[in-house]
């Protein structure tokens, strides 16, 4: 592997990557398992359990909403000034966020305004993460070259399984330490609290990296030639609509899978089929550690066969694995719980480990952050943000699992179509105009 052109040592880069993510993510996890064991509880009192569910769970899709948004103005200005200014802003107002959370009164303290202070808390969450992908991955993509992309851009990926393990691991060990009642009255605002900390060590880490370097050549060039260039959005939605939809399509059976087998799951395994808050978290966290071993190794794959293939088998895995999923939890025991959620996340991660490399190679060096972003925040709209939603929906409308299996292997089925549709982008140079025909190079 050849040296990137960068003063920071390309390592360096992928771990400031993936430090980064995992603690946005571990911040946006974190409010989706306190929806489904504590906010129902907490500022939703007076509702039926599965209500009070339902409308916890709203709260936590408002935050998808909040993304898109996000996604606009940091691609926005990633592709004016950069993108390494915009991801330590993303880290800055996610940690301030959920920092603020953990010192939120409940509704027993002031009512109403308890649930709308949450709502807002949860759209900043939102937004902020909304940039932070975009920028995390193209960072490390256009710090390196073509030939491992797929392994490389994987890892920043890798944060959001790293994240969802840190945020299941606190919550586990206060689950064990804490009484329910001490949990419910303050132990769940510790992992909250703690963001504050690591925020700190995020921030140390992402200030040492450099500008990306491909970037950093293509601002040059357009200042030297002394072109004004128009707002980046307007030239992906005049221009890249068609790689906007295909990111799209691609995404929705990663996101309403993910949030299915990591979100819902802790509904319907404890308050379905009776299950204890700790068996499922443990179980989570098994599953998250099986996930982020995975994600690095799909995206190396495609850097073999190609995005396309793998991204295919993830989507037609978890379109016939949500069939087994729900089966394999009720049977009630522990170990059928780790594989219900191991499975499913083993082949989530072919969706996801690739999803980076490909979404880079999509658009062009001046318009790569918004357009990424665009597309990958606008899936999560009406896939992950409402995922949980619909899944309770349906549980409490039919009290059974195959619609909730049907939805998932329809989204499986979307994501096909999509990939069908576009093109092979392994191998292509950052560099160079979106379109040119791939060439052979080094990492």
């Amino acid at each position: 592997m050849s040296q990137p052109d960068s003063r920071t040592p390309f390592h360096r880069v992928v771990v400031a990557s993936l430090i980064g993510t995992t603690i946005e993510w571990y911040d946006f996890f974190l409010y989706g398992s306190a929806a489904a064991l504590v906010f129902n509880q907490v500022f939703f009192p007076d509702a039926d359990p599965l209500v009070g569910t339902l409308l916890a769970f709203t709260t936590y899709a408002v935050g998808f909403v909040a993304r898109p948004l996000g996604g606009l103005v940091f691609g926005h200005y990633g592709d004016r000034i950069g993108r390494k200014q915009l991801l330590v802003l993303s880290l800055l107002m996610m940690g301030g966020a959920t920092f603020a959370i953990g010192l939120l009164p409940t509704y027993a303290a002031i009512g109403l305004a308890a649930p709308v202070l949450l709502t807002l808390l949860r759209v900043v969450q939102g937004f902020a993460l909304g940039g932070e992908w975009g920028g995390a991955v193209l960072i490390v993509s256009e710090h390196g070259g073509r030939r491992h992309r797929g392994f490389w851009a994987s890892w920043p990926q890798a944060g959001v399984p790293c994240g969802n393990l840190l945020a299941t691991a606190v919550l586990a060990v206060l689950a064990v330490v804490l009484s329910e009642d001490a949990f419910l009255g303050w132990g769940w605002r510790v992992p909250f609290l703690l963001s504050g900390v690591l925020v700190v060590i995020g921030l140390w880490v992402r200030l040492a990296v450099t500008e990306s370097p491909v970037f950093a050549e293509a601002a040059a060039r357009a200042e030297a030639a002394g072109r004004r260039e128009r707002a980046p959005i307007v030239d992906v939605l005049v221009h890249h609509w068609r790689e906007v939809l295909v990111a799209m399509g691609v995404r929705l059976a990663e996101n309403v899978s993910y949030y299915v087998l990591t979100a819902f799951i802790l509904v319907y395994a404890t308050q379905q089929v009776g299950l204890d808050d700790g068996t499922v978290l443990n179980a989570l966290l098994i599953a998250s550690a099986a996930h982020l071993v995975t994600i690095p190794l799909w995206g190396a794959l495609s850097d073999r066969l190609g995005r396309r293939p793998v991204i295919a088998i993830g989507a037609g895995g978890v379109a016939l694995w949500s069939f087994a999923f729900f089966p394999l939890l009720d049977l009630g025991t522990p170990l059928m719980v780790v594989a219900a959620a191991t499975g499913g996340l083993v082949l989530h991660g072919a969706m996801y480990g690739p999803q980076a490399a490909f979404f880079s190679e999509l658009f062009g060096t001046r318009v790569r952050y918004s357009g990424a972003s665009v597309g990958y925040q606008l899936a999560s709209i009406g896939a992950g943000g409402v995922a949980p939603l619909i899944a309770t929906a349906l549980l409490a409308s039919f009290g059974s699992s195959l619609p909730i299996s049907v939805y998932v292997a329809l989204a499986g089925a979307l994501t096909l179509v999509a990939v069908w549709a576009s093109r092979e982008t392994r191998g292509r140079d950052l560099a160079a105009p979106p379109g040119v025909s791939a060439t052979t190079g080094q990492v």
